[in-house]
């Protein structure tokens, strides 16, 4: 059983969530997320579990070690959590949800104590192989609140029985185990070299809840890429803005 938190997100673009914990309530976050926290709460960094669990959780794009943050006061006290790049938050209520929910790679910000993460291996080859975020997924598990990350807007869809919803790979942030995650080819020679989608999309089969976002990581980064390289033939100038820009990308990236 989760414990039954409360919470407020802040921002528009760049938000954050503050959670109110009562006395001897406590959320698990991944290493390196958390802004702040009041005196009374207490930080209980481990593997969740034993090595396996930690090994797993690495298996799906987070840290080896999970962070539990107690409240030991005898009143209400808040900690405020944040990913580290631009985007928003989705409160995921597990209950609603019925207690199982699927998610991208490095997608999990915190949750309820209670709520656990477990690897989730796509069924399908083709989903496998050509998936963008990867072979492996990320499966919460849990009743209480959890807490996702995507990069600019997020688009909810539910998808009725037998509807079909074609995605690009790397704007897929969570769905529902209901759904059928595979991947297709673009159709048309053209299409699949010069329209700029890639080769391949997610398909989605209803029925279910579906998460998007406008705004890939991976998107951005190619983006400021690009626009470093542009400016790297011109002037000392710009090729020193180029070098530090592509510093600051990688730290982004790497979650510096």
């Amino acid at each position: 059983m989760a414990d039954i938190i409360d919470y407020t997100i802040y921002g528009d673009d760049l938000q954050m969530v503050e959670i109110h914990l009562d006395p001897k309530e406590g959320v698990r976050a991944e290493a390196g997320t958390m802004i702040y926290m009041e005196q009374g709460i207490e930080m209980q960094t481990g593997t969740g579990g034993g090595i396996f669990k930690g090994v797993e959780r690495m298996f799906t794009g987070e840290s080896f070690f999970i962070t539990t943050f107690l409240n030991t006061a005898a009143d209400v006290k808040r900690l405020a959590f944040a990913a580290p790049y631009p985007g928003k938050i989705v409160p995921l209520d597990m209950t609603a949800l019925g207690g199982k929910f699927i998610c991208q790679k490095d997608s999990f910000l915190c949750a309820a104590q209670g709520i656990e993460i477990e690897v989730a291996f796509s069924k399908k080859i083709g989903a496998g192989l050509f998936g963008g975020e990867g072979f492996i997924l990320q499966r919460l598990v849990g009743d209480g609140l959890a807490f996702a990350h995507a990069g600019g807007t997020i688009i909810e869809k539910e998808l009725a029985a037998g509807e079909i919803l074609s995605v690009d790979t790397g704007c897929l942030v969570a769905f529902a185990p209901s759904v059928d995650y595979d991947i297709q080819m673009v159709k048309g020679f053209t299409n699949a070299l010069f329209g700029g989608e890639g080769l391949f999309l997610a398909k989605m089969t209803g029925p279910g809840k579906v998460y998007l976002q406008s705004l890939p990581l991976s998107r951005l980064a190619d983006r400021i890429a690009a626009a470093a390289n542009l400016t790297s033939g011109t002037t000392g100038e710009s090729k020193g803005a180029a070098g530090l820009g592509g510093k600051i990308l990688g730290d982004i990236i790497s979650g510096l």
